[in-house]
């Protein structure tokens, strides 16, 4: 055999095994681990890791991702196969109110019509490792009564996320200018109800009011949540919050500005798939307008241990309470006197979704800023939602909340009286009208009462404000427009 035979036959040798070879590559199964040592480094694009999904994480996140802190401002999710979206969602709704007392007066009755024209929109944009969701809802109400006329309304909520491996910083601020308090507002006016940062303890609500009095509230809050292990995280939440007051202040009341700081700082502790425990404590410090004289400042401390039962995409419990301290100065003609005041404060929610229907009912016991009526209050408020669809395009809720609240510090201004309650119920419903529109009717009652010493022992005198609003409205709603 020729040298020249034996060369090629080594050539279709050669060619043959590394086809062979190649084929046998091409089949290995996926979970083979990539290749080490110097093949690796020869074939870097063989060892590179395949890329990431189009949609989720590459690594799968932690278990505490999943049940939130206690402590902390993020609520789990009650729809877990919600699919993450970036849109942008514009909407206008028309409404028209009857209102028994429209100015709110205390022992005052009568009818007038409520016009109101808003625009809103809803923003949603996710990053890998950002997310910033936005909602501003504004208008104008006009008030048919004599020297109400037309109220601008204005509403804006920012909520910003930034994610990192093993925690997020998570900023939110909630503004608005209203023409009376944030709980309970009547549905179709500007929305059902407030929204507040954290329950009661950072502040921004108003829990009532006395005629229509323009007021500005914000309330912004900063946090930091940082998981040390699967079961464990911790979270540091700080918040600052005001209620300024514009205008003319009817019935002869003047209203008291408020500001708030707050810091809250938890450890949290995961003890099955499904229970959490916390340890948490909190500070606040309030201060008052100069209108509420010297010596109205003062601050809380409270310590609290909060347990947790959540069930993903269907429950989530919450129970928490513990000690309060109040220190308070009072001046007197021998001087200031300093003085601490032991209480409970407290929170419970409870959110279940049934197949239909969404249950939502909370408790809480705090120390707030007053609601412009006192220079601090003991505040106890309770509130119940529930909603559920009733047909393909009818859909209806019930909705009612009590507060009750008790003077901390003597009458230098706001209110004479020793405490207050506020309450409200309310119930509507919704009917689609193709994919854009839709009319809804609601009705709601609201009662503001005042105790004894409001009357200083004057008779006859009204302490009590009752108010029956029934809406109508019409809403403009187009698809979401993606921006994905």
């Amino acid at each position: 055999m020729s040298k020249r035979h034996n060369i090629g036959m080594l050539v279709v040798l050669a060619v043959t095994l590394s086809a062979a070879w190649g084929q046998d590559a091409s089949t290995t199964p996926a979970t083979t681990p990539p290749a080490t040592g110097a093949t690796a480094d020869a074939n870097p694009q063989e060892a590179s890791p395949p890329p990431t999904p189009a949609y989720g994480q590459e690594n799968p996140p932690l278990p505490i991702t999943e049940n939130p802190p206690l402590s902390g401002l993020v609520l789990p999710g009650l729809e877990p196969h919600a699919a993450p979206l970036s849109y942008l969602q514009p909407g206008a709704p028309v409404t028209e109110s009857l209102d028994s007392n429209v100015s709110g007066a205390l022992g005052g009755s009568s009818l007038r019509s409520i016009t109101r024209a808003f625009g809103s929109l809803t923003l949603e944009r996710l990053w890998s490792n950002y997310d910033l969701a936005l909602d501003y809802v504004g208008g104008v109400g006009y008030y048919d009564a004599k020297g109400l006329g037309a109220k601008l309304v204005q509403a804006l909520n920012v909520n910003q996320k930034v994610k990192w491996k093993r925690g997020q910083l998570t900023l939110r601020d909630n503004f608005s200018y209203l023409p009376e308090g944030n709980f309970g507002f009547a549905y179709g006016s500007l929305g059902p109800s407030q929204n507040l940062l954290g329950g009661g303890f950072l502040g921004g609500g108003a829990f009532g009011a006395l005629g229509q009095v323009p007021r500005i509230m914000n309330l912004s809050a900063a946090e930091i949540s940082q998981s040390l292990s699967p079961k464990s995280a911790i979270t540091l939440t700080g918040g600052y919050g005001f209620m300024h007051f514009t205008g003319k202040y009817p019935q002869g009341i003047a209203y008291l500005g408020s500001s708030q700081v707050s810091v809250q700082a938890g450890y949290n502790r995961t003890i099955s798939p499904h229970d959490q425990i916390a340890l948490v404590y909190g500070y606040q410090t309030f201060h008052f307008s100069p209108i509420a004289g010297a010596g109205t400042a003062f601050h809380t401390q409270v310590v609290q241990v909060m347990y947790g039962h959540r069930i993903s995409g269907r429950m989530d419990l919450l129970a928490g309470a513990g000690p309060q301290i109040t220190s308070l100065t009072n001046f007197t003609p021998f001087g200031p006197l300093k003085t601490n005041r032991l209480s409970v404060a407290g929170r419970a929610s409870l959110r279940y979704r049934f197949p239909k229907t969404m249950l939502d009912l909370a408790f809480e016991r705090y120390t707030t800023s007053g609601s412009g009526f006192f220079a601090g209050a003991q505040s106890n408020v309770v509130r119940f939602r529930a909603t559920r669809p009733i047909s393909r395009v009818w859909s209806g809720f019930v909705d009612f909340g009590y507060s009750h609240n008790s003077r901390l510090q003597p009458a230098n201004a706001g209110v004479n009286a020793k405490n207050y309650g506020f309450g409200f119920a309310g119930l509507g419903a919704r009917r689609s009208f193709g994919r854009n529109f839709g009319i809804f009717a609601s009705y709601q009652f609201d009662e503001l009462y005042f105790d004894n010493s409001f009357c200083n022992g004057l008779s006859p005198c009204s302490r009590t404000s009752q108010r029956h609003v029934g809406t109508v409205g019409l809403d403009w709603t187009p698809r979401p427009i993606r921006l994905d």
